[in-house]
């Protein structure tokens, strides 16, 4: 997420924030104000707003009509102690805590509270985990579950093969546009958090599912819509692929393949890497890829093949 705004600090928090804080209706505008603060001035992603809008809802509730200009750093801890107790992943956590810590910064900027008692939250780090990946040959029987040479299987062949081949979200695949693909070039332009631009090469056999698809089926499911799509991939009816619809199809055909059925598209993307860095690829181009801000985030893919290191180590150490 976006860093948090920076106002200036003081030591009191104003416990009274007036009748705009002072029930569950209160906090409902604020949260709604804050919401189209980070809609309007700050401009920020439209899936960020969503994650904003899910976390403040859970917020909401767990205060009970509490105010939360009232709240203080040990009611905050109480809050996180409770979704640590509900099961959240600490991934989960680390990004409510983001979301409070830029709620509650919004509220000074707007002289609601005088100090922010968020600043002071410190959750558990992430999970240094992978969510999950598939084996090649798993990826092969996966991409291979299409079938048939059928409009539906063209199209789903060449979406399937997208994920794979990119590593993008569902979310950039659900946005990306006709233009965006260079076939002859072998590449694609994908636009990520905060609408950043990337270009990821695309593999022969990505082209290939690509070509089939665009010079065949994709005309015919364009026709059916009201106007002229641009998008790449495109439901039966013309439409842009929806996120949900593009998690749809990935579970389908991982149940038709025989993989775990528990997979979605970001399976594929974890895959990408985890075969990527395995391959020996250079962690910084994967980074620039994945579209990660940080190279911390992309490092959590070089512990995945301990048996390659014990071979680099026996190859290379002086003392093998």
């Amino acid at each position: 997420m976006a860093d948090s705004p920076k106002p200036r600090r003081t030591r009191k928090i104003i416990l009274d924030a007036g009748p705009a804080s002072s029930s569950s209706e209160g906090t409902v505008i604020l949260v709604e104000r804050f919401l189209d603060y980070v809609r309007h001035e700050r401009a920020l992603a439209v899936n960020t707003q969503a994650a904003y809008r899910r976390d403040l809802r859970d917020f909401s509730q767990w205060l009970a009509g509490r105010p939360p200009a009232a709240m203080s750093i040990r009611e905050l801890s109480d809050y996180f102690a409770a979704l640590a107790k509900k099961g959240l992943a600490r991934a989960s956590i680390a990004r409510q805590a983001a979301t409070l810590k830029t709620f509650y910064a919004f509220l000074q900027l707007e002289g609601i509270i005088t100090e922010s008692p968020a600043e002071l939250i410190t959750p558990a780090k992430r999970d240094d985990v992978i969510p999950g990946t598939l084996s090649p040959a798993q990826v092969d029987r996966l991409l291979a579950s299409p079938e048939g040479d059928g409009p539906r299987a063209r199209r789903d062949r060449a979406l399937l093969e997208l994920l794979y081949a990119t590593g993008c979200r569902a979310s950039e695949v659900s946005t990306l546009r006709l233009s965006d693909v260079r076939l002859v070039e072998s590449f694609c332009t994908c636009r990520g958090k905060g609408n950043k631009e990337r270009v990821v090469p695309l593999g022969r056999r990505a082209v290939a599912a690509l070509g089939a698809w665009m010079e065949g089926p994709r005309k015919a499911f364009a026709a059916r819509a009201a106007a002229t799509p641009d998008w790449a991939v495109l439901s039966t009816r013309g439409n842009r692929l929806s996120r949900m619809r593009i998690w749809e199809i990935v579970r389908f055909h991982a149940e038709h393949a025989g993989v775990p059925p528990d997979i979605g598209p970001h399976t594929l993307r974890h895959s990408f890497a985890t075969h990527l860095v395995a391959g020996g690829v250079d962690l910084r181009h994967v980074q620039e890829m994945l579209g990660h801000a940080s190279i911390a985030t992309t490092q959590r893919y070089t512990h995945v093949d301990a048996g390659r290191l014990k071979e680099i180590h026996g190859k290379f150490h002086p003392r093998r």
